[in-house]
């Protein structure tokens, strides 16, 4: 008989397997986060428009997080190509989710702009890795 999405879900929360990606996820998301700063500080400093840089960074974050999830954290060996649109689209909706919530908590609550900045990553992470790890570098 097949589990139920509870049973499902409950047996992929005991799995240390996948605590140990969610940890690598988010180490390899502290380091896309220091590449965005210090190419988005690189791009000011040759000149470019702040809006310029802060997407020519993200692409940039993006693709090394890329790289880093489908070498380190889920030992991919699927087509890059689709991979890397998934995960590009997984970002996209990610920063527009992040924004909405970080809407949320700064403008409709009025919390510090970096308390809200942090809590906005910490109710959108489990988006992002969640839908990853079943999506982008599954092949579903």
């Amino acid at each position: 008989m097949r589990a139920s999405a509870r049973e499902r879900a409950g047996t992929a929360l005991r799995a240390r397997r996948n605590w140990e990606q969610l940890a690598k996820f988010c180490a390899v998301g502290a380091v896309g986060y220091l590449i965005n700063l210090g190419v988005y500080t690189a791009l000011l400093h040759g000149g470019l428009h702040y809006l310029v840089a802060a997407t020519g960074s993200f692409f940039v974050a993006v693709s090394s997080n890329y790289l880093l999830n489908r070498w380190w954290t889920f030992r991919s060996s699927g087509t890059m190509g689709t991979e890397f649109l998934k995960f590009l689209v997984v970002s996209i909706c990610g920063l527009a989710l992040n924004e909405l919530v970080f809407w949320v908590f700064r403008a409709q609550l009025n919390l510090n702009v970096f308390v809200s900045q942090l809590l906005a990553i910490a109710c959108v992470l489990p988006f992002n890795f969640i839908v990853n790890k079943l999506w982008s570098f599954r092949g579903l």
